[in-house]
């Protein structure tokens, strides 16, 4: 039985990519050992980060300006990062709360001693449509803005970014990262936990504009300082080796495979497809506003909660993993990142009409 997953995170990635990983795990490359085992100082491994960073560069045309760093802590730890290192004395952070990430991203400014411009709350429409973003007004006088590009708790995603003039924009795109194109040079800061759509957990990729950095103040702690790790080029510390050889097949596979564009291309092609089949079904109900549906992250009800329970067991029985909702708000929820095929989703498909028929 084919089996797909549709885990939120840790989440699928591309079978060929698994398959490179087993074939190399215990002999890298004639070296006798697994990459896991070698030394983060060592050659093998120096090629592979290196190879990782070029990926990234070459995906997202990633500024020569901008530092790319592989860090650990998820975006969890980046909400904390983010503050330590780039508020300035007597400016106020702007952030859009869009839900759970943004509001744990606002808890750790305030625990650094800053204080919010809350430029946009969701909280009035339920989280369920990010609303306006053209008429966001953005004080120019802030020292950064924080957006949460994806979330997938609530299915919601940004199509189009705030203009932020000369205030810097961080954004965590943890959940859809390099599965569309964009203008790097429009963040000051991008991070995203890799266990979503580019790699395992346990990795987080970070891509910092470098003049941005040189805003910490002495009292960060050193492993706490962006240019700590820029200066170590991550490797200040043993960073998350067997992540990063990961996260380098993950890129490998999607440069062989037509890159951002076909990523792109193929998300939409997904995304359209079971929305469009939710939307007819007369049985499935999706809880993301049309216009902020998310592409990786496709929400849905059922007409009553037993049967959204029945339905993801039975699915699993089908061979389709991880599409019970988020435990804050039940449902359920279909993760479609890159490394899902459309024959997935032309699966899921296929599951949820035979359930209801039956049910």
């Amino acid at each position: 039985m084919q089996v797909y997953n549709f885990n939120a995170g840790p989440a699928a990635l591309p079978k060929p990519v698994m398959l490179k990983a087993q074939e190399e795990f215990v002999n890298y490359h004639g070296s006798g050992i697994g990459i896991i085992e070698e030394s983060h100082r060592a050659k093998p491994f120096d090629e592979v980060i290196q190879a990782a960073e070029a990926n990234v560069r070459k995906i997202l045309n990633v500024p020569e300006n901008y530092a790319v760093l592989f860090l650990q802590g998820g975006a969890s730890l980046q909400f904390a990062m983010a503050p330590m290192n780039l508020m300035v004395p007597g400016k106020k952070v702007g952030v859009a709360n869009t839900g759970v990430w943004a509001k744990k991203a606002m808890k750790e400014i305030k625990i650094q001693k800053g204080e919010v411009d809350l430029i946009y709350d969701g909280e009035a429409n339920g989280y369920t449509a990010i609303e306006g973003i053209k008429d966001w007004k953005i004080d120019q006088d802030l020292a950064y803005m924080h957006i949460c590009s994806n979330n997938t708790i609530y299915g919601t995603e940004y199509f189009e970014y705030p203009e932020t003039g000369n205030v810097p924009l961080v954004a965590d795109m943890s959940s859809d990262i390099m599965s569309h194109r964009l203008d790097v040079s429009k963040f000051g800061m991008i991070f995203a936990g890799a266990q979503k759509n580019i790699g395992p957990a346990g990795l987080t990729l970070v891509i910092l504009r470098k003049d941005l950095a040189e805003r910490a103040p002495e009292t960060v702690p050193t492993m706490l300082k962006y240019t700590t790790h820029i200066e170590g080029k991550s490797l200040f510390n043993t960073p998350p080796t067997f992540g990063i050889y990961i996260l380098r097949l993950v890129t490998d596979w999607m440069l062989e495979n037509g890159g951002l564009e076909a990523m792109e291309k193929t998300d939409i092609a997904k995304a359209e497809l079971l929305y469009d089949y939710i939307d007819n079904s007369g049985f499935y109900r999706g809880t993301a506003a049309k216009g902020s549906r998310s592409r990786m992250n496709v929400t849905f009800r059922l007409p009553t909660e037993d049967q959204e329970k029945a339905f993801v067991a039975f699915a699993k029985e089908q061979g389709l993993l991880g599409l019970k909702g988020h435990r804050a708000v039940g449902g359920c929820r279909a993760s479609i990142y890159n490394a899902v095929p459309l024959e997935g989703v032309q699966r899921l498909i296929e599951v949820m009409e035979a359930f209801r028929k039956q049910a």
